[in-house]
């Protein structure tokens, strides 16, 4: 597949980095030249240094062959152009990364008419998912699928927890009708598939996908107990922090810290319902002063990833019990836990996950990136004849780095166990490792 990323920068570098590992023909376009030698040196994709918005430039690119044409410049404008363009000179599909949510309301325009397949817009979606950790606070990542009835729920594993030290057999036999199953373990740096011998341990990060009523379940399971949220420091006056101070009011009381003076002010008219605190982020002192140690969530969203880490570590040492950081070196992700904060979220991850289901062959409905550690859950629909509607899941030699997790069957949810039998149209989560990704998508076709 012919791929053309118009953008080198951090979200178009991150997805012709991940596109390569696919085996796909990648032309890469960029103005700046010593982003393209960067990419270069270390990527095997082609590279074309020029302005993407010139037809003249996306014709040298082979516009007309490519597949999928993803705008991911710096400039939301330029992105649109792009992928209009891009449209009318032949790329199948286009995809425009944006900033602005407004273009995300199809109520008042037609992207499609306009020859934009998808909008792509990292903040909002980082700010959705911002909100799904407060409400789910127990957990230090959370996914919904299927409008909620299938979740993925990431929990670390305390002493004393009643799993561990069991198998997730001897679990599955405590607990009269299950509604959840372990997909996943990291442990150590290692990520693991579960088998029904394998022993939870203390300190474990387990992830779990439930129905409705298993979230419950697991709660109770692992001793994790959600929190009694209602006091929220956001800290940045960013996109995503404006955005995510903005949903979050209308459920918490949301207090924001913004260092710029008339960017504050500006804040302050646009959310009403948010205290705004004009102050140095960085300033310890300051934090004090506005109930740093009171807050129920802390959120760090400003443009430096440092600063984000370090100011959660100072909410964590005064006795916030809910941390949230915005890091983007990816680098950062798997430190989360051993360093004491909750969840480290990554743009990139988030919208490499959205772009990723256009490049995915087969079936795949719907896919995401984990934050916690390096697996995808995949969303697949059962095809009529597929392997999988021959007979029970535990009889399908389904791939050792895989493992299907659960089924939506008229609309409601439901964990997969050994003797499940999946029929035609069910909607499957699958969680999987990066070396069986490619391996998965022809058991549902």
């Amino acid at each position: 597949m012919r791929i053309v990323i118009a953008g080198a920068g951090e979200v178009g570098n991150h997805l012709a980095e991940l596109l390569s590992n696919e085996a796909q023909d990648i032309i890469l376009i960029d103005r700046d030249k010593f982003r393209l030698q960067q990419v270069e040196s270390h990527l095997d994709v082609i590279t074309l240094r020029g302005n993407a918005t010139l037809p003249s430039v996306l014709e040298q690119a082979e516009i007309g062959k490519a597949r999928l044409l993803i705008a991911a410049t710096d400039s939301e404008t330029s992105n649109l152009a792009i992928a209009m363009i891009g449209k009318q000179l032949g790329a199948k599909r286009t995809i425009a990364r944006i900033s602005n949510p407004e273009f995300l309301d199809t109520r008042r325009i037609d992207m499609q008419q306009l020859g934009i397949d998808a909008l792509v817009s990292p903040e909002t979606l980082v700010s959705e998912e911002i909100l799904q950790l407060v409400k789910r606070s127990a957990a230090f990542e959370t996914l919904d699928f299927e409008n909620g009835q299938l979740t993925l729920i990431g929990v670390l594993l305390e002493p004393g927890a009643r799993v561990v030290d069991r198998s997730a057999e001897d679990v599955a036999a405590e607990v009269q009708d299950l509604h959840f199953l372990n997909v996943a373990i990291s442990r150590g740096g290692e990520a693991i598939i579960p088998r029904r011998d394998t022993v939870f341990r203390a300190g474990d990060k387990a992830y779990f996908i439930a129905g409705p009523q298993g979230v419950d379940q697991i709660y109770q399971l692992t001793g994790n107990k959600p929190l009694d949220i209602r006091s929220i420091m956001v800290l940045g006056g960013s996109r995503i922090g404006v955005l995510a101070a903005k949903k979050l009011s209308r459920s918490y009381h949301v207090k924001l810290v913004e260092r710029d003076r008339d960017k504050a002010f500006e804040l302050s008219d646009q959310l009403g319902d948010v205290m705004i605190v004009n102050g140095d982020c960085r300033d310890v002192d300051l934090l004090e002063e506005e109930g740093v140690g009171h807050m129920d969530a802390f959120i760090a969203v400003t443009g430096n990833s440092e600063t984000n880490i370090m100011s959660c570590l100072v909410a964590k040492n005064h006795g916030v019990p809910k941390t949230i950081a915005l890091v983007e070196n990816i680098e950062y992700i798997n430190l989360s836990m051993n360093i004491g904060i909750d969840t480290l979220i990554n743009k990139k991850h988030v919208a490499a996950s959205q772009i990723f289901r256009y490049v995915r062959q087969g079936e795949l409905i719907n896919m995401a990136n984990l934050h916690g550690m390096p697996a995808e859950v995949l969303e697949f629909e059962v095809a009529p004849g597929s392997k999988l509607t021959r007979g029970r899941v535990r009889d399908v030699d389904f791939p050792r780095a895989a493992i299907i997790g659960g089924y939506v069957r008229d609309g409601k949810g439901h964990p997969v166990f050994g003797n499940t039998e999946l029929r035609p149209g069910d909607r499957v989560l699958v969680f999987c490792l990066p070396e069986s990704v490619g391996k998965v998508a022809p058991y549902f076709r």
